[in-house]
């Protein structure tokens, strides 16, 4: 076999061609006018890590990304989420936490009336000075995230005198419109999301409720995935509201708060009567042992390994939300075909024997353990591992 040599692919090392590392013909003034390259290699022993660890609150919420804080109704995650963001406001330690103080910006969508309430509750309770000026902005105007994102940004940098560490929307459902369990409505208010948080670099928290079973958050899975960190909030039997960590991608998970409702009287209305609201103030909960995981049914067994099996011969790379991480993902009727081959039922009628496991396998999937999430995408429904 004869030797190939460069002019045989059309290159001469004499005119500068750039795969030649030792040409010598480009002038200086040539290099400086060549643009930079659009990705930049960085070789392994280059690679360093943070030397700093940025956040808002430390150990709970990180100074960027998307926090979701949900939990059911009137378990008090709009007044936790309230008093953790005064924190950020006032730079005061929380539950003795540092925190890195910065500009907050609040999206009071449910409850607007009594908010200001809330605000008063925390002044009288917490602030020695009442008259201090706190760097705390309330949106109270109904917001669309995805129609209204931008205009939301142009008015957050027009009306406040630096950029915020954090905006809030509270809630999902009052910014949402469309619908939270489909993945192209879902997909555009993560993307709105991130447009805020990546204009901002801050974080971006939305409150949001739970399903039926409150068990995660409710709507479409790619919410959980997309999320940096989600923060689960509960009330106890004892009415103490528990706020923990459930899933974090840059930190510790598993962190517990608890607090509970204080009572705050603001003054006396127009009939003479009292008129109160509450803060949020630490409460001592008893530590309780991990709760044993239930056993795993054969049917979850069995989609696990369907699953595993269909990604393994069919799996593909996609980019979630268009933009997004990539993940590799298997089409959802790949997942169907493994399942059918191992799940048995005893049927002796092979028609009722197909109906029972495409029943199985629909409800199985409809009840998917949290680290799933699911996509349709080109007419095709294709499944992942979120976490």
């Amino acid at each position: 076999m004869s030797r190939l040599r460069p002019k045989d692919f059309g290159l001469d090392p004499k005119k500068g061609d750039p795969w030649f590392a030792n040409d010598n013909q480009t002038s200086t003034s040539e290099a400086r006018s060549k643009p930079s390259p659009r990705f930049n290699l960085i070789p392994f022993n280059k690679i360093a890590r943070r030397q700093t660890n940025p956040y808002l609150i430390k150990g709970l919420m990180s100074s960027t990304g998307l926090i979701v804080v949900w939990g059911p109704p009137k378990c008090g995650k709009s007044f936790w989420a309230f008093d953790a963001v005064m924190h950020v406001a006032t730079g005061w330690e929380y539950r003795g936490r540092r925190v890195t103080k910065g500009n907050v910006v609040y999206l009071a969508l449910e409850g607007q009336d009594g908010f200001g309430d809330r605000v008063d509750a925390f002044r009288l309770l917490r602030l020695l000075d009442p008259e201090v000026n706190v760097p705390f902005y309330l949106i109270k105007e109904r917001t669309d995230l995805v129609k209204d994102h931008s205009e939301l940004i142009n008015c957050i940098h027009a009306q406040s005198d630096s950029k915020p560490a954090v905006v809030v929307i509270d809630t999902m459902n009052r910014s949402l419109v469309g619908s939270e369990s489909k993945d192209e409505d879902m997909a555009a208010y993560i993307k709105a999301a991130d447009v805020i948080k990546e204009t901002f670099d801050c974080a971006v928290i939305v409150i949001h409720h739970c399903g039926i079973n409150e068990s995660r958050p409710r709507g479409h899975t790619s919410l959980t995935g997309a999320a940096d960190i989600q923060i689960s909030v509960k009330k106890d039997a004892d009415g103490n509201i528990i706020t923990a960590v459930e899933y974090a991608k840059d930190m510790a998970e598993g962190t517990v708060i608890g607090s509970r409702l204080e009572v705050v009287e603001l003054g006396v209305d127009q009939d003479g009567d009292p008129i109160t609201s509450c803060a949020v103030v630490p409460a001592q909960v008893p530590s309780v042992p991990e709760p044993k995981k239930p056993k795993e049914t054969k049917i979850v067994r069995t989609f696990r390994d369907a699953f595993a099996e269909a990604l393994d011969n069919f799996g593909e790379t996609i980019r979630i939300r268009g933009d997004g991480p990539q993940v590799k993902a298997v089409a959802v009727q790949k997942v169907r075909e493994q399942f059918k081959r191992r799940y048995v039922t005893g049927e002796d009628n092979p028609e009722k024997q197909v109906d029972t496991v495409n029943k199985a396998f629909r409800r199985t999937l409809n009840a998917l353990p949290p680290e799933f999430a699911t996509e349709t995408r080109d007419g095709r429904e294709l499944i992942w591992r979120a976490n």
